[in-house]
Formats: structure tokens, sequence, C-alpha cells
């Protein structure tokens, strides 16, 4: 396909995107905190609500990419979220942040499923799973330099730069991918002539990959499963995060820099995870993620001082990065409607995204005395998943 030869354009708007929408929706909630006084509980119900926007339309959008293309949902993506954060420089109220929240959410899941599609197309057995691990690094490496320095830039360029530099970077991204699709289209006719004038030879056959059908589905289906239930735990984190840093009195300058340890150290994972493929297939490295995961969760919202919530940031990063690594490998490896597949992975994720703040505003809600309310009540949570994950891999094992 001549499209392969643009991967490094695809590249390069997924790393903007990270960026972009990593400081506008991590430190979305320090602004509600600080502008309109948004507790814990609030943040953990807006969150809830970015999450069933992005369970939605991530389905949607994937559906929209598989039938109009990529580079028209990128462009309908990129649009919404310039205009929805436009539209915030100049609103002053908190139902109309939470409205632009919900249309940048919404456009967010336009760009998403396409790019992991574009990275993946084309791409044979072997080569899949370097596309997925570039990918994988770059989005997680820019996403974790955005959570490092996001609270010194809302610190010192102050909090209307949550939508201002988005919308310069979104605006590159746009710009980008008008030349990346008029690139495309040349390309892509001149292959069509070229193979007009010189019929292309028989194509090699396709190599044989070392799994069963029937075992990628269920390592497909476990995924589905777990990747939510880790984001469950991420979101709850990201809402819960101001307070946290208020708990251990910590600055938004320096709650940037300590509680986004476990985004580097998911870039260590995804560095050595797209290295070192014995992970594949192996249910074991899945289940033993799994259960750090729900530890290390807890240890982070309770955390006695920083030491504890540096080190329990360090494991949780390791063990979501594998879940996450898994649910989109198993979602490319496995059939050929790569957007169609990658809306399905992005929206369990906002499946997840939803339940995990759900739960612990809920908790919060009923049970305001007890400070850790909400963090039991998701961890709680995480178990129902652990057994759901221990079932399919039973029921699947004895077929």
């Amino acid at each position: 396909m001549p499209r392969r030869r643009f991967k490094p354009g695809y590249f390069i708007l997924e790393g903007m995107n990270s960026f972009a929408v990593v400081y506008y929706c991590y430190y979305f909630y320090f602004y509600m905190q600080k502008v309109f006084g948004f507790g814990t509980k609030a943040n953990l119900a807006l969150a809830a609500l970015s999450g069933a926007i992005y369970t939605v339309f991530s389905w949607v959008g994937g559906k929209f990419a598989q039938r109009f293309g990529g580079f028209t949902a990128l462009k309908l993506g990129f649009g919404l979220m310039i205009g929805a954060l436009a539209a915030g420089t100049l609103l002053s109220s908190a139902p109309g942040h939470i409205l632009v929240m919900s249309v940048v959410f919404a456009g967010m899941c336009f760009t998403w499923p396409t790019l992991e599609a574009l990275i993946s197309e084309g791409e044979t057995v072997a080569g899949l799973p370097r596309m997925v691990g570039i990918y994988n690094m770059v989005w997680a490496g820019t996403a974790a330099a955005a959570n490092f320095v996001g609270g010194a830039m809302l610190q010192n360029f102050g909090l209307k730069s949550l939508f201002y530099i988005p919308i310069a970077i979104l605006l590159c991204q746009f710009a980008l991918t008008l030349w990346l699709e008029y690139k495309a289209r040349q390309a892509t006719e001149r292959h069509v002539l070229e193979q007009g004038l010189h019929p292309p030879p028989e194509p090699p056959a396709r190599e044989a990959n070392s799994r069963s059908l029937a075992k990628a589905k269920l390592f497909l289906n476990m995924a589905w499963l777990a990747n939510p239930f880790a984001y469950v735990a991420i979101n709850t984190l990201i809402a819960a995060v101001p307070g946290v840093a208020k708990r251990l009195e910590l600055s938004t300058m320096l709650a940037g820099f300590c509680c986004s340890i476990w985004c580097f150290s998911r870039l260590a994972a995804f560095f050595v995870l797209w290295r070192w493929t014995g992970w594949h297939y192996r249910f074991r490295w899945l289940l033993i993620s799994y259960v750090a995961m729900v530890a290390s969760f807890s240890a982070i919202l309770m955390a006695p001082n920083v030491a504890v919530l540096v080190f329990a940031q360090i494991i949780f990063g390791v063990v979501t990065g594998l879940i996450y690594y898994s649910s989109l490998f198993y979602s490319m490896d496995v059939g050929e409607g790569k957007s169609e597949h990658g809306g399905l992975h992005e929206a369990a994720i906002g499946l997840g995204n939803f339940a995990g703040p759900a739960v612990g505003a809920v908790s919060l809600y009923f049970l305001p005395t007890s400070v850790n309310s909400g963090t039991l009540a998701v961890s709680g949570l995480l178990l129902l998943g652990l057994g759901g994950l221990w079932t399919i891999w039973r029921r699947g094992k004895r077929r």
C-alpha cells in the first residue's frame, strides 16, 4: 500500500494529539477545583460523564472511520476539539465548561481509533507488533511529558493555557492532516496508474501466525475485559489526584511532578513489551498484572506520604501498561476491520473511564464521612473484574 510511507506523519499526529488531550483532560479537574471549587466527589462525577461520552463516541468514531476514511474522521475530530476549546476561552460558568469537556471527548473519539488503524494497515504478522510498539511508545511518551509539565504550565502560564496550548497543537495537527491526505491521494493515484501499466507479481503468501484463531479470540476477550477495569483505576486516579495533592500538601506544579510517575513507568513497560514478545498469548502475565494493579491503585489513593505514592505509581504504571498493550495488540492482531476494532478497544476504555469514577462518586455520596470509601468501593469493583477474567480463561480452556 502506498500509504505505508506516510506512517512517520501518522506518528507525529499521534504524539501531538496525546500531548494536547492529556494536558487538557488531566488538568481539567484542577481547573474545576480552582475556578468552581469542585471537590473529589464532583470531579469523579465529571470523570464518569466523560467516560460515558467516550464509550459511545469511540464506537461511533471507529465505525465512521471505517466507512468514510481515516482522514475524514481525523479532520472531524480535530475540528470538534478546536471549536470546543475555543468556546472554553470565552465561557465562565461550570455548566458551560462541562459542555466544552463533553464535546472535546466526543471529538477525541474520532482520532484514536483512526490513528490506531492507520499505523496498523498493510502490516504483516511480523510487522504489526513493531508498529503497535512504536505507537504505544509515542503516545505514552508524550502523555507522560504532558502530565509531568502540565502542572507547571498551568501554574506559570495561567488557567487559560488549558485551552490555548491544546488549540495551537490541534491547529498544527489539522494542517498536517490536510497535507498527508493530499500526498496520500497523489501516491494512491500514482500507484493505480503504475499497476495498470505494469501488473504486480503474485503477492507472497502471508506468513503463518503461531496462534490459533480460537486462542486469539480468547485472549482478545480477556484483554477487552481487563482493559476497561484498568481504566476504571486510571480515570478514578486522575480525577482524585487533586484531592490526593491537597491531602499531601502538594502545589499544582509538585502534583504534576509527583503524580505523573506512573506515566513514565508505563512508558518503560511499553518499551520492554515492544522489544520482548514472550508475553504474547500468555495468561499468567495478564493475571499477575491485574492483581498488582488492584493493590497499587489502593496504595496510591491512600498513600500516607510521597514515598509510598511514588513507589505505588511505579508498579501501577508497569502493570496497566501490560494490560493496555494486550488490548491494543490483540485488537489489531485479530480481524481486518482495524478502525472498527480500534473503536471497540477505545469504547472499552471509555466504559472503564465511566464505571470507576461513577462508583467512587456514589460511594462518597452515601458515605461522605469515610475518607477512603471511594477507594475501597472502586477496589471492590476491580476485584469483580478479576473474577470475570479468571472465568473467561477457565471456560476458554475447557473448549
